[in-house]
C-alpha cells in the first residue's frame, strides 16, 4: 500500500479484517492509479471518496443506507448492528426497508442489489473508523518513536511489560537484534525502572524479584545523599535494613547488582558479617549512641576485606540465578553457544506458538528446565516437560508410548530438539511431542539430514509406519542430489529421491510460499525444479486421528492406525456409487484440506469453495486446511457454517475440480472422508 497518511494506516487496519479483506488488492490499485475509481451510485461518492469507492468501515454501510435508502442515523445503526451480529430476522426487515425506500428514491434494482451485497461481507467482522484510526495513529506514533528514538522507546517497552516475563524476554531479544545492549541491574546507577544509559538500557531494580519499592527508594535516596557505596559493609550500614532485608540483599547480589563491590560468591559469604555490622550501626544511630570518635570523625563500622579464595559461581549457577530472579537469562543463555546453529534446525520458537499455529506440526529446540512424571488412568507413565528456547518457554506433553522409549532423554539441563503438534486452548499452549533428539544427535546429522528425517517421520506417522518410539523406521538409503541441484533449505521438509540419469540439466529455484487465502502469509520457501526428468507424483497420505486436546490422568491418547487397505477401497467404492442424502450430526465439523497443486488451481479452488459456502449457509462449522510449507498446514475456522449434505459434495466436486480438496467430517459419529 505504501501509506502516505494516518488515514491510510487506518484503512490498512480496517481492511485487514474478514469483512473487507477481499477488497485489499482493488484498494491498493486504486490508490496508486492503476485502476479507475468507480462508485456503485453517484450519491455514494461524498462518503466513499476517501476510500476510493470501496466499503472499508462500518460507518460506510451506515452512510450508504442514509444516502440511498433515506435511513435516519439510528435506523442505519440498526442495520449495521444486524449485519455485525448476524441477527437474521432484524436483517431481513432492514433489507426489505432498504430495498423499498431506495427504489422510491429512484435507485435501480441492480444498484440496490449490488450495494447490499457489498454490505454482506461485514457480517464476518469489520472495524469502525474511530477504532481503526486510533489503532493506525498509535501504530504510526510507536513506529516513529522506535525508528527515531530507538533506545528510549525500547526502555519504555521494557518498563511497560516489566511484570510479564515473556514480553520482557521478547523485548530484550528485539534489543539484541537492534544492537542495543541491556545492562544488568546495578545499585550504583539503576533506578526503579529501565533507564537509558548512553546507547544502552539499564535494568531497573524493580524488575528484580523480592525487591520492593521501599527497598529501592532507600537505596536510591542513600546513593543520592552519600555517593557511591564503598563496600558491602558500607552498603549495609547506610541503606535502611528494615526495608532492604537479607532476602532483598541476596537477590541483589545474585543478579549482579552489587558486583562492583565483589563477585557474587564472595558477597554471599560475607553477607552475614556485613548485615551484623550494619544492623549494629543502625541500632546505635536510632538510640543516639556515638563512639568516642563519632563526634570528630565521619566514622563507619570496621571494614573487613572480603574473604579470599572463594571461587566465582560457575556460569550455569549464575544463569540459574538470573532466570530465578529476573525471569530470564540476561548475561548469557544456556543455548548461547548453540544459538546460531540451532536456528537452522527449528521451525518455530516458543513465542510463535499460539492460536496461529494451533494444530500445526513444528520443531522446537531448547534446554529442559523441568520434568514431571504423570500416571494416567490406565496406569501408564507420561511426561510433562518445560522446554526453554531463546525466546521463552513451552510446555511439552509426552504421551506414554513415546515416553516409554524416550524417558531417559528428558533430563533437566538437557538440550533437546522436539517435533510435535501445537495444541492451543484459550490462553494456554502446549506441544504434543511426536519425537525427540538430543542436540548431539541432531548436530551429528546436520541440518539438512535432520529436516529430511523429520519429514520421513511425519510421513511414517501419517501412514502408520513409525515404530511408536518417537523415531521413524529406518528408511532406504537416500541418494545424494546432483551437483547442479542446490541443497534444500534447512527448514524444508524435503525428501531426496534417486532419479534416472538425465541428460537435461536440472535447475532448482527457491521461491517463497504464497497462500491462496488473502490475508494469510505463509512462512518458508519451496524448491521449483526447471528441466530434468518429470517428477513422479506424490505418494498418497492418509489422515491419522489425533488427540484433540490434552487431559492429564486420562486414558492414553494413542493415534489411531490408518484405515486398512480393504476399508479404504470400500470407502472409495462407496463414494463412487450413487449416494443417498447425508447430513452432519450435531458436534461434527467439516474439514476441507487443500491438496498440493499449482498456485492458480488452489486460488480457483478457494474462490469456488467460498462461493459454495456462501450459497449454502448452515450450522456445520468449517475448518480450512491450507498448505503452509515444510509439511505444515494453516488451519482457519470460518465464522460462517454450511449445510452439509450429498448435494454439497456434488457441488464441490463439480465446481472445485478433481484432486484439489479432501473433505472430512470430523467428530461423532465416525468420520466420513471424501477426496474430490
Amino acid at each position: 500500500l505504501r501509506p502516505t497518511s494516518v488515514l491510510d494506516l487506518a484503512a490498512m487496519v480496517a481492511l485487514f479484517r474478514p469483512g473487507p479483506m477481499d477488497n485489499i488488492p482493488a484498494y491498493i490499485r486504486r490508490k496508486h492509479g492503476q485502476e479507475a475509481v468507480t462508485y456503485l451510485h453517484p450519491l455514494l461518492e461524498p462518503y466513499l471518496k476517501k476510500t476510493y469507492g470501496i466499503f472499508v468501515y462500518q460507518e460506510d454501510i451506515m452512510a450508504a443506507a442514509m444516502a440511498l435508502g433515506g435511513f435516519t442515523g439510528p435506523e442505519a445503526d440498526t442495520l449495521g448492528y444486524a449485519i455485525r451480529k448476524k441477527k437474521s430476522a432484524v436483517l431481513r426487515a432492514q433489507k426489505d426497508k432498504f430495498v423499498s425506500q431506495a427504489a422510491e428514491r429512484g435507485v435501480s434494482p441492480q444498484v440496490i442489489d449490488a450495494v447490499f451485497k457489498a454490505f454482506e461481507p461485514f457480517e464476518r467482522y469489520g472495524f469502525n473508523k474511530a477504532h481503526a484510526t486510533c489503532y493506525g495513529l498509535i501504530a504510526y506514533q510507536t513506529a516513529y518513536l522506535k525508528a527515531n528514538y530507538t533506545v528510549e522507546y525500547m526502555a519504555s517497552v521494557l518498563t511497560a511489560f516489566r511484570e510479564n516475563t515473556e514480553k520482557v524476554g521478547a523485548a530484550i531479544a528485539e534489543c539484541r537484534r537492534l544492537g542495543i545492549e541491556v545492562l544488568p541491574p546495578d545499585v550504583h546507577v539503576s533506578g526503579l525502572h529501565f533507564t537509558v544509559e548512553g546507547a544502552a538500557i539499564r535494568f531497573g531494580l524493580l524488575a528484580v524479584k523480592n525487591v520492593g519499592h521501599g527497598a529501592i527508594e532507600s537505596i536510591v535516596a542513600t546513593r543520592a545523599e552519600g555517593g557511591p557505596f564503598r563496600s558491602l559493609v558500607d552498603f549495609c550500614t547506610r541503606v535502611d535494613l528494615r526495608l532492604a532485608n537479607r532476602r532483598v540483599l541476596e537477590s541483589l547480589i545474585k543478579v549482579g547488582a552489587l558486583s562492583s563491590l565483589g563477585h557474587p560468591a564472595q558477597l554471599l559469604v560475607a553477607l552475614d558479617d556485613a548485615l551484623a555490622s550494619g544492623q549494629a550501626a543502625q541500632r546505635d544511630r536510632l538510640t543516639g549512641q556515638v563512639s568516642l570518635f563519632d563526634s570528630t570523625l565521619d566514622s563507619s563500622p570496621l571494614e573487613r576485606p572480603l574473604p579470599s579464595g572463594i571461587p566465582e559461581a560457575v556460569p550455569r549457577e549464575r544463569l540459574r540465578w538470573e532466570k530465578e530472579l529476573l525471569g530470564l537469562y540476561l548475561s548469557d543463555h544456556p543455548l548461547g553457544e548453540h544459538a546460531a546453529e540451532l536456528g537452522r534446525f527449528v521451525t518455530a520458537y516458543s513465542t510463535d506458538m499460539g492460536e496461529d499455529l494451533d494444530q500445526q506440526r513444528v520443531v522446537v529446540g531448547g534446554v529442559v528446565t523441568e520434568v514431571r512424571r504423570v500416571i494416567t488412568k490406565a496406569r501408564a507413565t507420561m511426561g510433562v516437560a518445560t522446554l526453554e528456547d531463546l525466546q521463552g518457554t513451552i510446555e511439552v506433553i509426552v504421551f506414554p508410548k513415546i515416553y516409554e522409549q524416550t524417558g531417559t532423554t528428558w533430563a533437566e539441563d538437557a538440550i533437546l530438539l522436539v517435533s510435535g503438534r501445537v495444541d492451543h486452548k484459550g490462553e494456554e499452549t502446549v506441544l504434543l511431542a511426536d519425537a525427540v533428539w538430543s542436540w548431539d544427535e541432531a548436530a551429528a546429522l546436520g541440518a539438512d539430514a535432520f529436516a529430511q528425517q523429520v519429514f520421513r517421520l511425519d510421513r511414517g506417522r501419517r501412514n502408520g509406519n513409525s515404530n511408536g518410539n518417537g523415531r521413524a523406521r529406518e528408511p532406504a538409503p537416500v541418494a545424494a542430489a546432483g551437483r547442479n541441484v542446490e541443497p534444500a533449505p534447512a527448514r524444508m521438509n524435503v525428501e531426496v529421491v534417486p532419479s534416472a540419469p538425465n541428460t537435461t540439466a536440472t535447475i532448482v529455484r527457491t521461491v517463497p510460499l504464497v497462500s491462496p487465502l488473502r490475508g494469510v502469509s505463509l512462512q518458508g520457501t519451496i524448491d521449483v525444479v526447471i528441466g530434468g526428468s518429470q517428477p513422479r507424483p506424490p505418494e498418497p497420505r492418509g489422515e491419522a486421528a489425533e488427540p484433540s486436546s490434552v487431559e492429564i490422568l486420562a486414558p492414553d491418547h494413542d493415534e489411531e492406525p490408518p484405515l486398512p487397505e480393504e476399508a479404504s477401497r470400500a470407502v472409495a467404492a462407496q463414494e463412487a456409487a450413487p449416494t443417498e442424502p447425508v447430513q452432519a450430526s450435531p458436534g461434527q465439523t467439516l474439514h476441507v484440506r487443500f491438496l498440493p497443486a499449482a498456485q492458480e488451481q488452489l486460488v480457483h479452488a478457494f474462490h469456488e469453495l467460498r462461493a459454495i459456502i456462501h450459497q449454502r449457509p448452515g450450522e456445520t462449522p468449517i475448518v480450512l486446511r491450507i498448505p503452509a510449507g515444510t509439511g505444515r498446514e494453516q488451519r482457519m475456522q470460518l465464522r460462517r457454517g454450511v449445510a452439509y449434505d450429498s448435494e454439497l459434495l456434488s457441488d464441490i466436486r463439480r465446481r472445485v475440480g478433481e484432486g484439489l480438496v479432501q473433505v472430512t467430517l470430523v467428530g461423532e459419529p465416525d468420520a466420513r472422508v471424501v477426496v474430490l
